[in-house]
């Protein structure tokens, strides 16, 4: 009968000192441990260095995950507005933003921002004052506190990729307000994924044509004339001025995606 305490082996070389911590194998010097996993956990405190490893933000993850589709799984049809933090009250911006909060309220849709002021305020205001749906999806920075007070359902992340996952899988369509850095992100990171078919049925509204329109002008006279991307490439894009042709479209992309599924 073996030792069951002996040194196991490489099945590949037997003289190869191995050993196994869960689903990990370690070799060599690194099979040397003078205590287990659950001895560790289960013996002493010990330092809190562990909280920052990548295991542990690992599950950290996770968690964001679960807690993102436990809270929007029941979420009614949506629809994401972005727009810039920098957005102030007072402005024709922030006004329009609050109206097209309403419109999206008033045809059935919740209105998700990203949780901030300004812009995300104005949807979120005009989704709640107009008796709908009012989400916010908020995440962690160092000069940002806090959702907005008219968030009715809200979730702070720790990570932009699980916050941008609930925006993608929650949302039928996604209206962009002017905004900065942060909106372009969400806007072409939406477009890829439309442009590669990981969503379907997903339009991109550009709400603004003073603003938008040098961009988009740009991709069809610069990006689209040199070939980057096609002329059914462009069709992704909505620039318009009008709130009820935004409101109309998004209608229009979720009635389609309802009849394929």
């Amino acid at each position: 009968m073996a030792d069951e305490n002996a040194e196991s082996r490489s099945p590949e070389n037997p003289h190869l000192p191995e050993k196994q911590r869960g689903p990990v194998v370690l070799r060599r010097s690194r099979s040397v441990e003078t205590t287990t996993t659950d001895q560790r956990l289960l013996d002493s405190r010990g330092p809190a260095d562990w909280v920052h490893t990548d295991p542990w933000r690992v599950l950290r993850i996770q968690a964001e995950f679960v807690e993102g589709f436990g809270m929007l799984a029941e979420l009614p049809r949506a629809a994401t507005v972005f727009g810039s933090a920098r957005t102030s009250a007072d402005s024709p911006e922030y006004e329009l933003g609050r109206e097209l909060g309403a419109r999206l309220a008033g045809a059935g849709f919740a209105v998700i921002t990203g949780g901030g002021p300004g812009a995300m305020e104005a949807a979120n205001r005009g989704a709640s004052e107009a008796g709908g749906l009012s989400v916010g999806l908020g995440i962690e920075l160092p000069f940002e506190q806090g959702l907005n007070p008219w968030v009715d359902l809200g979730i702070n992340f720790r990570y932009f990729f699980a916050r941008k996952t609930m925006f993608v899988k929650y949302s039928q369509a996604f209206v962009c307000l002017p905004g900065g850095f942060g909106t372009l992100d969400e806007l072409f990171e939406a477009l890829v994924l439309v442009q590669t078919k990981k969503v379907t049925k997903f339009p991109v509204v550009l709400l603004g044509t003073e603003y938008w329109g040098g961009l988009y002008d740009w991709i069809g006279k610069t990006v689209l004339r040199d070939g980057k991307v096609s002329e059914k490439d462009m069709d992704l894009l909505h620039l318009t001025d009008d709130i009820d042709d935004a409101v109309e479209v998004v209608q229009e992309a979720y009635q389609a995606w309802e009849e394929t599924h």
